[in-house]
């Protein structure tokens, strides 16, 4: 009687078991195959979203493209200024030097080019902070990385290509400083960098180093105040070095009450300020600024970043009609630049936009000037 029993049990049991898990398996076959549909149907989203986002960032660069040509054609030029007034060197060295006249300002006649326009704009790639500043030595291969708006180490690469195809700084060379730099205001020239040190509340301190032998071959001691930012709108650059066709120059201010840029010619060599000028360029929403054959392009923006724009130019030679500044707008990308380095050799400007490594090739053009005056008096 027990065995018949419990064989009904079981039987029963099992009847159920199976009924269940066809249960089971047909309810899982119609999730998968509500799964299936939905993920078709997202993919489908996906694709029609893709499309109208190509179609939407291609309407977009359209605009652009119409906006530079409207403001190219409606804008007020850059305010051009001349080498009107120079600075008195005195508060500079350590002993009282002239104040230069006109007649002796220097003069860079070998170099009569001015920028014309922006050719073509080239995003490298994005590593880093929001801030820092890359540059490549016009006199080799190598191409620099200061990551930040301070720091003891530079990362050295061969070349733009191993930069561009390395994992963030990976493949670099590490070079470690015996200084802190200071903002995103160094300069690459000749196999030395030269870069900003500010420890003390007064001075600032230019440092040349060798990159070969890494170490320091010399220094130079400016005033200023430590609090002074040389552009408002990066407040990290209190000083920023730049290299041209004719060597190294120091764009500072010396007070932060001072509403001008300054510029300071200065030996590669010896680092001693050969002539100094007051640009006349307000630092007020500045946020940088580059020099090209003696000319100072400062470029401005607004504190919510919008589109960046050279609207002061200055040029040492006082070789450059006021109808001829360049009517220059950077294409805007990502937020506002950080750094502009400019290397002659190849007449193109390294920048760095909110992280992103940007490099802009320049079109240049002979001065009108130099054009028009006779041989004799150029």
């Amino acid at each position: 009687f027990k065995e018949p029993l419990f064989y009904f049990l079981l039987t029963d049991r099992m009847q159920l078991w199976h009924e269940q898990a066809h249960q089971y398996r047909t309810e899982m076959l119609d999730f998968k195959k509500l799964t299936s549909e939905a993920m078709t149907g997202i993919k489908n989203d996906h694709s029609m979203m893709f499309k109208d986002l190509k179609g939407a960032s291609a309407r977009v660069d359209l605009v652009e493209t119409e906006m530079d040509y409207v403001e190219t054609q409606n804008s007020p030029r850059a305010c051009a200024n001349n080498a009107e007034k120079v600075l008195e060197q005195e508060a500079w060295a350590k002993q009282p030097l002239e104040i230069f006249n006109l007649s002796n300002v220097f003069t860079a006649r070998n170099c009569v080019e001015i920028i014309s326009g922006i050719r073509s704009v080239k995003i490298l790639k994005r590593i880093g902070s929001p801030k820092g500043m890359w540059t490549r030595d016009p006199k080799s291969s190598k191409l620099y990385v200061f990551n930040g708006t301070s720091g003891d180490t530079v990362y050295e690469f061969k070349s733009v290509r191993d930069f561009s195809t390395s994992l963030g700084v990976a493949g670099s060379r590490m070079i470690h400083l015996p200084s802190k730099w200071t903002g995103p205001g160094s300069a690459v020239y000749n196999g030395y960098l030269y870069y900003i040190n500010q420890e003390t509340d007064t001075d600032v301190q230019v440092v040349k180093f060798d990159l070969m032998s890494g170490s320091v071959t010399d220094t130079a001691m400016f005033p200023m105040e430590r609090h002074a930012s040389l552009y408002t709108l990066n407040p990290e650059t209190v000083a920023d070095l730049a290299v041209d066709d004719e060597g190294l120059w120091l764009l500072f201010t010396p007070t932060d009450s001072e509403p001008n840029i300054s510029l300071a010619k200065m030996d590669t060599s010896t680092l001693d300020i050969e002539q100094i000028w007051d640009t006349q360029c307000p630092r007020g929403n500045a946020e940088a600024a580059f020099v090209v054959c003696g000319t100072v392009y400062v470029v401005y923006n607004t504190r919510m970043a919008s589109r960046s724009r050279v609207q002061c130019v200055f040029d040492v030679n006082d070789m450059m009609l006021t109808e001829e500044a360049p009517l220059l707008y950077f294409p805007r990308r990502y937020g506002a630049h950080a750094s502009l380095k400019y290397n002659p050799e190849e007449n193109q400007l390294y920048g760095w936009d909110d992280g992103y490594q940007i490099i802009y090739r320049l079109t240049i053009k002979t001065k009108l000037l130099f054009i028009i005056l006779p041989p004799k008096e150029r």
